[in-house]
C-alpha cells in the first residue's frame, strides 16, 4: 500500500562539499523531517500507499480519495503538522513491503490484515479494526457455505487473506477465480461471472447494503485485525501512529469516523 538535496558553492573543495552534504542530510532541519524528528519521504506530506477501490476504507469519490482509513491517517498527518497524500498502488507491493522500502510512501493503509508473513516485510501499528471473511452472492442464491459451492465458482481478490482462506478451506470441488481488485470481484458476483465472492466483511456488507440484487449469506470467523504498515525499523513514525490511534479511540474521534463510514458505532 518520492529526497531533497543541497548544492554548495562551485568553488568549494570536494571533501568539504561531501562533509556539508552529510551534515545537512543528518540535520533535524531536513525539510523531509518533521519538527518532532519523524522522517518523511516528502517535505510537508505524509504519503499513504493504498489499493483502490476498497470501499468504505478507501475509494475514489468525485475525484477525491476518501474513506475510513483515509480519515484515520488524516489524524496522524494532523499530529505531524503535514498533509496526507494518498497514492494507489498494487496490493502485492504494499503487503510485501516493496513500496515502503522503495520510498514510495511513508505508510500503508489498505484495510490490511496483520499476519505473521506480512510482519516479516513491514512493521504494523496496533490493531485498529476487527474483521472477518464474508460470502457474497446474488440475492436468493441459497449459497451459504463452501459445501454449497461444490461444482461452482468462488471469486477472490489477489494476495488477500480471503484468497488464502478460500484456497485452504473451500475444497477441491470449488473453482477459485482470482481478481486483481475488490471492485472487479464485486461486479463479477453481481453480474454472475462467478457464483460467489469472499472478502472482508466490512467491504462486502457495504456493497450489499448499496445493491439489493446481492446479499451476504454467511461469515467465516477468521478473527482478523487491520493494522497500518510502515517500513521495518521506522519506530519514529510507528510510535506516532499508535499514539494517535489510542488517543482517537479514547476521546471519541475514532467512533465518529466509524459512524461516518459504517453508519453505527463500533461494537465494544
Amino acid at each position: 500500500m518520492p529526497m531533497p538535496g543541497y548544492r554548495g558553492p562551485v568553488a568549494v573543495a570536494v571533501p568539504a562539499l561531501i562533509t556539508a552534504l552529510t551534515l545537512t542530510s543528518c540535520s533535524s532541519n531536513d525539510p523531509a523531517t518533521t519538527e518532532g524528528g519523524v522522517p518523511l519521504t516528502q517535505s510537508g506530506k505524509l504519503v499513504t500507499c493504498t489499493h483502490l477501490p476498497y470501499e468504505p476504507f478507501q475509494f475514489n469519490r468525485d475525484g477525491e480519495i476518501v474513506g475510513f482509513d483515509v480519515d484515520l491517517v488524516d489524524l496522524v498527518a494532523e499530529e505531524l503538522g503535514v498533509q496526507q497524500e494518498v497514492i494507489d498502488t498494487p496490493f502485492e507491493t504494499i503487503q510485501s513491503g516493496e513500496d515502503l522500502n522503495a520510498g514510495k510512501c511513508d505508510l500503508a493503509a489498505a484495510g490490511m490484515t496483520i499476519t505473521d508473513v506480512r510482519k516479516e516485510n513491514l512493521d504494523f501499528s496496533d490493531p485498529y479494526f476487527e474483521a472477518t471473511q464474508a460470502l457474497l452472492t446474488t440475492k436468493g442464491s441459497g449459497l451459504a457455505s463452501f459445501d454449497d459451492l461444490a461444482g461452482k465458482s468462488l471469486g477472490v481478490q489477489a494476495a488477500t487473506t480471503g484468497e488464502e482462506y478460500a484456497r485452504n478451506e473451500a475444497g477441491p470441488d470449488v473453482e477459485i477465480v482470482q481478481f486483481e481488485d475488490l471492485g472487479l470481484l464485486l461486479i463479477a458476483v453481481q453480474t454472475g461471472q462467478v457464483d460467489a465472492g469472499i472478502n472482508d466483511n466490512g467491504v462486502v456488507y457495504d456493497f450489499a447494503n448499496k445493491n439489493d440484487d446481492v446479499e451476504v449469506t454467511t461469515e467465516f470467523n477468521t478473527g482478523e485485525q487491520y493494522g497500518i504498515g510502515v517500513k521495518k525499523g521506522n519506530t519514529e513514525l510507528l510510535d506516532v501512529i499508535n499514539e494517535v490511534l489510542a488517543a482517537a479511540q479514547s476521546d471519541g474521534r475514532y467512533d465518529e469516523i466509524y459512524k461516518t463510514w459504517f453508519g453505527t458505532a463500533p461494537k465494544a
